[in-house]
């Protein structure tokens, strides 16, 4: 039996939770091994398991895999995440790029200082509104199948609906104006392997508290 993959970041969402979710929806059970003093991230980068210095990293068939795309890649491709050919694809990759953008907007909310917050959730509603969830939108109703590529879950979907409960989190009533992203959300969220990551007591992560952002800046710097 192959081992599970280990997770090696510290405990909270950052740039492994679209890691977890794509693990999560595919079946896999993971292991983790959090990071909590820097000493622990000095400790990998001596062993030479971080190939550019940096987490996220994940230990899988046999290789310690650095770069958040890259490790999305690898997952989405042995897991059959990744479309049934190259235009397919290019497709995943241009949604999941987009989403991306979204996602990291929306990560960089609780490092704003205080004075900022206000107007950053504001950029994140707009950009969201105006620019991401509307492509999606447009998406389903062009496509007309209940995913995103082809007629076949894949990691798009995935990204799709983390990057909708993050914006949710924001803004709870963000797709207000996007009916059939509202159908899209309730019928991925009931796959079972995303139901079940969905559940209380999952490996899921809470969004970071502003108490916790100096624990985890100091893991870093």
């Amino acid at each position: 039996m192959a081992a599970k993959p280990k997770l090696h970041y510290p405990n909270g969402r950052g740039r492994m939770e679209s890691i977890r979710w794509l693990l999560a929806a595919a079946g896999v059970e993971f292991d983790e091994c959090f990071l909590e003093t820097k000493d622990h991230l000095t400790k990998l980068k001596k062993d030479g398991f971080l190939l550019f210095q940096q987490v996220p990293m994940v230990e899988i068939d046999g290789m310690k895999m650095v770069q958040t795309r890259a490790i999305l890649n690898y997952i989405a491709a042995k897991y059959n995440l990744y479309g049934k050919d190259l235009k397919e694809r290019a497709l995943i990759d241009m949604y999941v790029e987009g989403l991306l953008d979204l996602n990291e907007l929306i990560m960089h909310h609780c490092i704003q200082p205080a004075d900022k917050k206000e107007q950053h959730l504001a950029t994140i509603e707009d950009k969201a509104t105006n620019r991401y969830f509307p492509v999606f939108e447009k998406v389903l109703k062009d496509h007309g199948q209940d995913f995103l590529v082809g007629n076949q879950f894949s990691r798009a979907d995935v990204q799709l609906l983390e990057t909708i409960l993050m914006a949710e989190e924001c803004k709870p009533d963000i797709l207000a104006q996007f009916p059939l992203l509202q159908s899209f959300k309730a019928r991925i969220s009931n796959i079972p392997t995303i139901k079940k990551f969905l559940q209380p007591g999952s490996q899921r992560k809470p969004p970071l508290k502003e108490e916790d952002l100096p624990k985890i800046m100091k893991i870093f710097h």
